[in-house]
């Protein structure tokens, strides 16, 4: 079910990108890749853990320091992408094309390597 989600969590978070919600297109990128790394922690570990930190889920699976990168960019998301309080902006105005794309680039990289251990 996670693993589902997260691949519907991806999609929509490129639909977004088309209808110009780039914040909710990086939020749901962050989220497609959070889901897919709980879904191969349950597969793998036996444990789901209630956390948004994606550098926690990535190490627990030993995933290589290029995605941690990523995974590390995207954790940021969570907040900043939710919250005007987090940034000081608000999320509807402050994420351009340019980041979504980006966001969606990198959980699309972080669920190629969940998937091929699926």
């Amino acid at each position: 079910m996670w693993w589902r989600q997260a691949v519907e969590d991806l999609d929509s978070a490129k639909a977004n990108i088309t209808s110009g919600k780039y914040y909710v297109a990086s939020l749901l990128a962050q989220q497609a890749a959070e889901k897919a790394l709980k879904a191969l922690t349950i597969k793998k570990l036996g444990e789901l853990f209630k956390t948004h930190d994606l550098v926690f889920l990535a190490e627990k699976l030993g995933l290589p320091q290029n995605l941690l990168d990523l995974c590390d960019s995207l954790s940021k998301v969570y907040l900043t992408s939710r919250y005007p309080d987090a940034s000081g902006e608000i999320p509807a105005d402050s994420f351009t094309k340019a980041d979504a794309i980006s966001d969606v680039s990198n959980a699309e990289e972080v669920l190629e390597w969940v998937k091929k251990r699926m």
